[in-house]
């Protein structure tokens, strides 16, 4: 009997001891931070305190004083945005009900009064799962790995959250920078119209002639209106992913322009410079088959049996006698598999490690074709960028030039001029697309580099002329 107290002792200072052991969220977001640095710049913190709170508005009101670069948005994104607090909490959670798994039941304790006739007897009785306290050392492996799990999940989120800011930053400052061009060419367009009804008016304009020229003006302001709410939908998805108030959304500055093209695009040899062991979506994959392996031998033998064990002391008071007896004892209780021998159970599991297993395998075979792709829609859409850049919109310019100069010698006619504006018009709007293309791809690849791919697909502008001889 003392060596089952003995036992019980120890067992209960383990526990103590295992239990003791808590979720370090501010460690967790400091890792983030780290694995994550080209991403959040260490500026992800899980804000839980008033001073903390203050700290991120009077942030958030300094970058918003200012036009916001895109490193600046995702700044104001980590520290404004209730949808990366909400991420870091689940995190949290999900942490701690990892840790929870490497905890067992409570022990039990019963007491009982019976009395009969003369006799008193106290019942105490403690129990605990002995199937539980064997299997602790393997449950704490699981938690272990899940909390692991849960680390690389809140990585890749961070870096889906952060990719998804920089996406709508590119996507609002391209939309507003095509609504700015839109407007000049209206009001191009608008004075072009005028002055042909003038010249109508005096004989030197046809009606036709007057009437391609208003057409001219009404497409651009049907175009204008298109780019008004193009720009006001891109803004305000930009307002939402960074989590800004009503009073904030108005103080909302972007650049005028996106940034130009960097002076050479990022080398093959760097893009696959990471190990693929190393991305996000390998060490995913990798954990959960890891834990389906390890709670697997743990479920295959708690579906078949399950031990509860109790320590018991009694004591039987005899009134007539005057006398107290002290009863000692254990109890063994067993789950008999009769009914259940666990098979669904254990199939069930089998399914579940084979496939953690062909995921993990699927995973490893795509990272490398994943991240192919990524760097190819970043190399096609930084050579299209580059080649509206120095070819196409400088030729355009150059030809408008020499048709203006064609024109006042009366070498050509309006028809002539009008057509060629509308082409330089499609190319100058074609090389707005393809640098919004470029730093939509570059957000892309940088995700895909750490094991968070992101879907992006390419666009396919038409060429001015396909698209003015429409007109």
């Amino acid at each position: 009997m003392k060596k089952i107290f003995r036992l019980t002792a120890l067992t209960a200072a383990s526990l103590v001891l295992a239990g003791c052991a808590s979720v370090n969220m501010d460690q967790a977001v400091r890792d983030t931070n780290d694995s994550t640095s080209t991403f959040t710049q260490g500026k992800l913190e899980l804000s839980r305190t008033g001073q903390q709170n203050q700290a991120r508005a009077k942030l958030s009101s300094e970058l918003l004083a200012k036009p916001l670069n895109m490193d600046e948005a995702v700044q104001l994104a980590l520290a404004n945005s209730p949808a990366v607090q909400t991420l870091l909490a689940q995190s949290w959670s999900d942490m701690a009900q990892a840790n929870q798994t490497g905890r067992i039941a409570n022990p039990v304790f019963t007491f009982e009064r019976i009395r009969f006739a003369d006799e008193l007897e106290l019942g105490r009785l403690l129990s605990f799962g002995l199937l539980d306290l064997l299997t602790l050392p393997r449950r704490l492996e699981i938690s272990r790995s899940q909390m692991a799990q849960a680390r690389v999940q809140l990585s890749a989120n961070v870096v889906e959250q952060v990719t998804q800011v920089r996406q709508t930053w590119v996507r609002a400052v391209a939309a507003q920078q095509s609504l700015a061009y839109a407007n000049q060419v209206n009001r191009s367009a608008q004075a072009s119209s005028e002055l042909a009804k003038r010249m109508q008016q005096v004989g030197n304009f046809t009606k036709l002639q007057r009437v391609r020229q208003q057409s001219f003006y009404a497409d651009s302001a049907a175009q204008l209106a298109s780019s008004q709410h193009a720009s006001t939908t891109a803004r305000e998805e930009l307002v939402r992913q960074l989590g800004l108030t009503d009073a904030q959304a108005g103080q909302l500055q972007l650049p005028e322009r996106l940034p130009d093209l960097p002076k050479a695009p990022l080398q093959a040899a760097v893009v696959n410079a990471n190990a693929p062991q190393q991305r996000l979506d390998v060490q995913i994959a990798r954990n959960q088959l890891e834990m389906a392996g390890k709670s697997q031998g743990l479920n295959l033998i708690t579906s078949l049996v399950d031990v509860e064990l109790g320590v018991r002391r009694d004591t039987v008071f005899d009134n007539a006698a005057g006398t107290s007896t002290p009863r000692k004892g254990y109890e063994l209780g067993i789950r008999l598999p009769i009914f259940d021998w666990g098979t669904a159970k254990r199939d069930a599991m089998n399914a579940q490690s084979l496939a953690a297993a062909n995921r993990y395998e699927s995973t490893v075979r795509g990272a490398s074709s994943q991240l192919r792709e990524s760097y190819s829609a970043y190399r096609t859409a930084y050579d299209v960028a580059r080649h509206y850049r120095d070819e196409i919109v400088p030729l355009r310019k150059i030809m408008a030039e020499e048709n203006i100069l064609r024109y006042n010698g009366m070498l050509i006619g309006v028809f002539e001029l009008l057509a060629n504006n509308r082409d330089q018009i499609a190319s100058v709007t074609a090389a707005l697309n393809a640098y919004q293309q470029f730093w939509l791809a570059d957000a892309a690849l940088a995700a895909s580099m750490t094991g968070k791919p992101t879907a992006l697909a390419m666009a396919s502008p038409a060429a001015g002329g396909e698209q003015a001889a429409g007109h």
